[in-house]
C-alpha cells in the first residue's frame, strides 16, 4: 500500500484528467468511459491494451458506484427499469466473462460497432428533427442480456447497446442514463470481481490510480448534468458520442 502514497503525483495528472473527462460524458450520457479512456490510454499514453483494460475495470467499479449514487439523489433512477436490467446484466456478464475467454470476439466486433454506428446516426437524426415522445419501452431485458455480455466479453457495450436502444424506444432520456449508469456499478462488480482478486490492492497505483480519482470527482457532476439536459439535447449529444465512438472503434478495427 504504501507504493500509492510513494507515486510521483505530478506524473497522475494526465490519468486523473483522462478519467475525470471520460466519467463526465460517461455520467451525463450513460456511455463511454471505457471506451474514451482505452483509446487515451493505448493510442496516446502508449499504455499496454491488456494492462489499460485492467486496470479501466478496477477504476468502474468505484467510478459506477459514485455515479450511482449521486443519479440516485437526483431523482434519475427508474426503478422498475432498474431490477429488470439488473438480473439480466449480470448474467450475461459473468456468462460473457467465462464464455469468451475461449473464443475470438474480434469476429462479432465489426458487425456491433456498425450496428452502434446506425443507432447514433438514428439518434442524432431524432434528436435534430423530431421531438422525443416520451414512452414506455418494451425490450428490456435481452438488452440487458446483450449488453452485459458484451461488456464482458470486449471491455465495453453496456452503456452503447441498452442506453443507445432505451433511447430508440423512446424512454425519458434523463431516466435512462441514470439507471444504466446505476446497473452498470453491479454488472462492473461481478465481471471485474476475478479480476480485483488477481491484481490485488497493490495494482492501484500509478495510472490507475490517477484514473480513479479524475472518475469518483467527475461523477456527481455527470449525474447533475444529465439531470438538467433537455431531452432533444441528450439525444444529440448521445448519437454525436455513440456515432464517433463506435466509427473510431471500427476504423481501428479495420486499419
Amino acid at each position: 500500500m504504501h507504493e500509492i502514497f510513494a507515486f510521483d503525483l505530478s506524473a497522475l495528472w494526465p490519468f486523473i484528467l483522462i478519467g475525470f473527462a471520460a466519467q463526465l460524458v460517461d455520467g451525463a450520457l450513460g456511455m463511454a468511459f471505457g471506451v474514451i479512456c482505452n483509446t487515451l490510454l493505448v493510442a496516446v499514453m502508449g499504455v499496454l491494451p491488456a494492462t489499460a483494460s485492467a486496470r479501466i475495470h478496477v477504476v468502474e467499479t468505484f467510478t459506477t458506484a459514485v455515479s450511482g449514487i449521486s443519479h440516485f439523489l437526483h431523482g434519475n433512477i427508474e426503478w422498475p427499469l432498474f431490477w429488470r436490467l439488473l438480473i439480466p446484466g449480470v448474467i450475461g456478464g459473468v456468462t460473457g466473462a467465462y464464455i469468451l475467454t475461449s473464443l475470438d470476439g474480434n469476429v462479432v466486433k465489426p458487425f456491433i460497432l456498425t450496428y452502434l454506428v446506425a443507432v447514433g446516426l438514428w439518434l442524432l437524426f431524432r434528436g435534430l428533427f423530431y421531438p422525443p415522445k416520451i414512452k414506455k419501452p418494451t425490450v428490456i431485458a435481452p438488452l440487458g442480456l446483450v449488453g452485459g455480455f458484451l461488456d464482458a466479453a470486449g471491455g465495453g457495450g453496456w452503456g452503447p447497446v441498452v442506453t443507445s436502444n432505451l433511447l430508440v424506444q423512446g424512454a425519458e432520456p434523463r431516466k435512462v442514463v441514470g439507471t444504466v449508469n446505476s446497473v452498470e456499478f453491479f454488472l462492473t462488480l461481478a465481471v471485474s470481481a476475478t479480476f480485483i482478486y488477481h491484481l490485488g490492492l497493490s495494482d492501484i497505483a500509478g495510472a490507475t490510480l490517477g484514473l480513479l480519482i479524475g472518475g469518483v470527482a467527475a461523477a456527481p457532476l455527470g449525474a447533475f448534468m444529465a439531470k438538467r439536459f433537455s431531452p432533444k439535447l441528450l439525444l444529440i449529444l448521445v448519437g454525436i458520442v455513440l456515432t464517433a465512438t463506435s466509427l473510431f472503434g471500427l476504423w481501428k478495427f479495420l486499419a
